[in-house]
């Protein structure tokens, strides 16, 4: 793997290093959600989620759609899921 793969990879891995991005992740692992709701679903501030959707979205992991004045949410590289799966069907036993 050369220099720049390796940083895009690191970069991914790093975006998905916390555990409220992990919770954001599965909350849109099979739709679409506006922030306050995933404000709703995982109970911290809107600023956190915020900073949160921000991180993973300058890396790829989400992309966001502005309707009127919502932002949605959804997974924008599929292989996130998979990889996470993998994760947690050997970290979670």
């Amino acid at each position: 793997m050369d220099n720049a793969n390796a940083e895009k990879v690191a970069n991914v891995l790093k975006a998905l290093g916390h555990p409220i991005r992990l919770q954001v992740i599965e909350a849109l692992k099979n739709q679409e959600l506006p922030v306050n709701r995933l404000v709703e679903i995982l109970a911290v501030q809107q600023a956190v989620i915020s900073r949160h959707l921000a991180i993973m979205k300058d890396k790829g992991v989400l992309a966001c759609r502005r309707d009127k004045t919502n932002r949605y949410y959804r997974i924008a590289n599929p292989a996130v899921i998979q990889l996470l799966d993998c994760v947690y069907a050997n970290c979670t036993k």
